[in-house]
């Protein structure tokens, strides 16, 4: 039996096929243009509900609301819901009573953050109404997100930024360019219980405890223009733990008549402390250059420790301090070898308003 064939412009039919091809369209539009596509060929229900896989009737209902509407008769129709329990002015209150400041408490006590039961009290809804209306709203008072601005209205910030970027772009002839910094308290956490090693179809699987085996901290100094690194653990970090690693370093360095060695540093008070510039005094062919305040972005040093942490820490277990630090500079050894210059790609965005 031949039913009435349906009319479907090369508009649409495109637009029907397109939503059958697609592998992120909703399972019942791809179904609902089944049905208009078996019903342009002239099929019955009972055919078009055979071929699709649906009842008669929803293939019958498709048909003709295809008929009627076109393929906006295929998208479902607005419902109209269970009405609000809280109106547009109680929302709004909500709303506006969260970006503010909480009152202090009766003995005096500063308050800084509301919670989701006190702001629900304030306007007359529950706990859990709250936290969705505000959710909705992209509203969170519980959280406080933290920050810190680099100085770039500060006028020493272009010099500086200039003389660092200069550094790495135009050393001066026969400099060695160092970018050094610490990496302080790097817990050494070991396993709670074994690793399960990776089967086909399952990842391994870690406990999700662990033990803490103490910390250590790292020295690094990056050679700007080889890749390599220069590296130092110490237990403690302070004046002498850098002027130790300075020194070590110095030590390595081939001695050249005239050479000049430039650490880019951030402003940590143990780079500026009294010992330090002894020390620098007493080793003229140093010189220090420090990033902006809030820039430490600037040191290439912390792209080696983003490395350090991904390839290394991050899946690694140590039982000890010692371990931890005798691990990392096994890394550092194994990565010298193939070591290779950053290079900084970025150019910048212009920020939405």
């Amino acid at each position: 039996m031949v039913s009435k064939r349906i009319t479907v412009g090369p508009e649409d039919r495109a637009e029907l096929e397109r939503i059958v091809r697609s592998r992120r369209a909703e399972r019942r539009m791809v179904e609902r243009a089944e049905v208009v596509l078996a019903a342009a060929e002239g099929l019955s229900a009972r055919e078009i509900a055979e071929r699709v896989g649906c009842s008669q009737k929803l293939a019958g209902r498709w048909r003709a609301r295809y008929e009627r509407d076109g393929i906006d008769g295929l998208r479902d129709l607005p419902r109209s819901g269970r009405p609000l329990t809280h109106g547009p002015e109680q929302r709004a209150l909500l709303i506006a009573k969260a970006c503010t400041r909480p009152p202090q408490t009766e003995s005096g006590q500063r308050r800084e953050r509301w919670t989701h039961r006190e702001l629900g009290e304030r306007v007359g809804i529950s706990e859990s109404q709250a936290h969705v209306i505000l959710s909705r709203a992209e509203i969170k008072p519980h959280r406080t997100e933290y920050w810190v601005m680099t100085d770039f209205d500060q006028p020493y910030f272009e010099e500086r930024c200039s003389e660092v970027c200069g550094l790495y772009i135009d050393p001066p002839s026969g400099a060695l360019v160092l970018s050094i910094d610490e990496k302080t308290s790097i817990q050494a956490k070991g396993l709670a219980r074994a690793d399960t090693l990776p089967k086909a179809g399952k990842p391994a699987r870690r406990d999700y405890e662990y033990t803490r085996n103490g910390t250590m901290n790292l020295f690094a100094a990056l050679r700007v223009h080889t890749g390599e690194t220069h590296a130092m653990t110490s237990k403690t970090r302070n004046s002498q733990d850098l002027i130790r690693f300075l020194q070590e370093i110095d030590d390595t360095v081939p001695p050249a008549a005239g050479r000049q060695i430039i650490a880019i540093m951030d402003n940590l008070s143990t780079h500026k402390s009294k010992e330090t510039k002894a020390w620098l005094r007493t080793h003229p062919h140093w010189r220090f250059v420090h990033t902006p305040n809030h820039a430490s972005w600037l040191n290439q040093v912390e792209c080696f420790f983003g490395i350090l942490c991904r390839q290394l820490l991050k899946h690694g277990h140590f039982d000890t301090p010692q371990d931890l630090a005798e691990q990392m500079l096994a890394y550092i050894e194994t990565r010298n070898q193939t070591a290779t210059p950053f290079h900084w790609t970025y150019t910048g965005k212009v920020l939405a308003a």
